[in-house]
């Protein structure tokens, strides 16, 4: 924390009861990165580099940043001007033109300076539809660098779902913006285009990236202390009650006091202006869901054969327990990734998939820990100590592919191994497998097929129905 307070006392964050309910904050970053690239008071060389067969214009290296941060700021240590730059580069007022990260590296990675257009200053609250219009222009630019990945297409089918009456208009939209780009010169549109991207990058990040935007200091400043709470759509949330059950420390009970009274009229006051939902996106999400599911609701729609809820047959429940899935739930595995999670053959499915792309460990894994939530409490320990030998020890069979930070908190609840160990491990590979390989799971000839052999197969049922019933 003595590191991170030096960066935030340089860009204003440290005491924010000082500071007014402004965009004072920005102002300072914007400050910096003014005077970054000035020429004439010794700013950041910018420069064209050539490249092998092209030209990278207007870049700087992260080296350049770092040094200027440490000579101008009057920082010793190199970790913490690192660290002061990845938080400016986190609001996207400088970024990489190389990937999505938004991180400050001490190397020769380039990186570009962002256009005052785009700053958070700005007071940018861009809503879905921009995010639609971006997406469709850029499968308009027929370039490799500008093909969409593969979370972007996602979020590209997504919209255009959820836009479906005015998609046509979001067509026009981005047609018209492609056309004004053209007659840019090449490399001012080259610039434009990654300007662009990195402001969708701080909005819309990469999964598995921190989303800054969520923690608006904006959103925080009626707040003492906006560190401690965190906003989302439905209040005002505890950021502790996001840990593991078992590793929170108990605390005393004490009486409550004056300051306790304080936090809690704090608290309710954020709650009182908590962001709401509009009851029409509400009600549009809700018909949504109802009618994607109200095929599946044996009390709404009629069962085939039958309703066990009604009649006493009970064969569309062994139907169910069959190894050999219907048309109607091979379709449902698409719906959601708890959805294939949740059945039994669409996980064996999804688990056949993986090990024709030799990740299957990422599944074995996490039902490797739904199942130690399961087990007696002395057999625990000992379940601990096999999943961390099989899937995260040094040299394990079938290591998983986890960050530093989940790593780091489950080496150390392993030492006192409870039924929750693994939670913040088991999460990061949910979201991995959710973005990744679930995605490519339902686009994989394996899906497809068998979703378009069970559809013929009920076709065929039907011509015989058809036909007996004709002959006789």
């Amino acid at each position: 924390m003595a590191q991170g307070s030096g960066d935030q006392r340089a860009l204003g964050i440290a005491d924010p009861e000082e500071s007014s309910p402004n965009m004072i904050v920005y102002r300072k970053i914007e400050d910096i990165i003014t005077k970054m690239q000035d020429d004439k008071t010794g700013g950041v060389p910018i420069r064209t580099v050539k490249s092998f067969l092209s030209k990278i214009p207007s870049v700087v290296t992260g080296t350049d940043i770092v040094q200027w941060l440490m000579k101008n700021l009057s920082i010793e240590d190199p970790v913490e001007a690192i660290h002061l730059g990845s938080l400016i580069a986190a609001q996207g007022y400088v970024f990489p033109i190389s990937d999505h990260v938004l991180t400050m590296k001490d190397d020769g990675t380039f990186y570009r300076f962002q256009a005052p257009y785009f700053w958070p200053s700005n007071c940018w609250e861009p809503e879905n539809t921009d995010y639609a219009i971006y997406l469709c222009k850029r499968t308009m630019q027929n370039k490799a660098r500008l093909e969409l990945a593969d979370y972007e297409a996602e979020n590209l089918a997504r919209l255009q779902r959820a836009f479906a009456r005015k998609w046509e208009f979001i067509f026009m939209q981005a047609e018209a913006q492609v056309k004004i780009d053209r007659k840019k010169d090449k490399t001012e549109r080259k610039i434009l285009d990654s300007q662009e991207r990195a402001f969708w990058d701080v909005h819309r990040p990469v999964p598995g990236c921190v989303n800054t935007t969520e923690m608006d200091i904006r959103k925080c400043r009626r707040l003492k202390n906006p560190q401690k709470v965190k906003k989302s759509v439905y209040g005002v949330t505890d950021e502790s009650q996001s840990q593991s059950p078992v590793h929170i420390p108990s605390q005393p009970i004490r009486k409550t006091t004056k300051e306790d009274v304080r936090k809690q009229i704090t608290f309710l006051n954020a709650q009182i202006d908590r962001h709401c939902l509009k009851m029409s996106k509400v009600a549009e999400s809700l018909i949504a869901y109802t009618e994607q599911y109200v095929e599946y609701d044996p009390l709404i729609t009629p069962a085939e054969p039958s309703n066990p809820w009604v009649s006493d047959d009970t064969a569309l429940w062994d139907i169910e327990m069959s190894k050999e899935p219907s048309q109607q739930r091979v379709k449902r595995w698409g719906f959601s990734f708890d959805e294939i999670l949740k059945d039994q053959v669409g996980r064996d499915q999804f688990l056949r998939f993986l090990e024709s792309e030799f990740s299957s460990e990422n599944l074995r894994f996490w039902l490797a820990v739904q199942d130690l939530k399961k087990q007696p409490l002395q057999d625990v320990a000992k379940r601990v100590e096999e999943i961390w030998q099989e899937f995260l020890a040094p040299g394990a069979p079938s290591a998983i592919n986890l960050d530093s930070h989940s790593y780091e908190i489950t080496s150390q609840n392993v030492k006192d191994g409870g039924r929750y160990t693994f939670e913040d491990a088991q999460e990061h590979i949910y979201k991995l497998m959710k973005s990744d390989s679930y995605a490519r799971f339902l686009r994989s000839n394996a899906y497809q097929d068998l979703l378009l052999a069970k559809k013929k197969g009920k076709s065929l049922a039907g011509k015989r129905l058809t036909g007996l019933m004709q002959s006789s």
